[in-house]
């Protein structure tokens, strides 16, 4: 299974970016998606998730009104948009697939493919 993330790249504090992260072949073993972000020097942590079938979505505390992670089942493509972007969001962002409902969605151990990650820089 191969996740690919796009849509990183260099924007200025107060922009936007929107992510994209294509799961094509990932129908059955999969429950969800999630987003993770790791900057340099820090651990990888929890940004997004969301369930395939109802649409529930997660948000870490620091992106919670600025961020929105959305589904298009029929491509099976995840997506995240980010919103008044801080220079604190500067990181490699990873998408993940989630394969059942009892899997933390907030945690690395909740998932089980990943892609390879795309760079979002935000400049001051």
């Amino acid at each position: 299974v191969q996740l690919q993330a796009s849509g990183g790249g260099l924007v200025q504090a107060g922009g936007s970016l929107r992510l994209s992260c294509a799961a094509p072949g990932l129908t059955l073993s999969s429950y969800g998606m999630g987003w993770f972000r790791q900057a340099p020097g820090k651990e990888r942590e929890f940004v997004a998730a969301i369930s395939w079938s109802t649409g529930s979505t997660y948000y870490a505390n620091s992106v919670k009104g600025r961020f929105t992670i959305s589904r298009d089942n029929a491509k099976n493509t995840v997506y995240l948009q980010m919103n008044s972007l801080k220079p604190e969001d500067t990181a490699v962002y990873y998408c993940a697939n989630r394969p059942y409902s009892s899997a933390s969605y907030y945690s690395d151990y909740g998932y089980n493919y990943w892609g390879q990650g795309t760079q979002v820089t935000v400049s001051s």
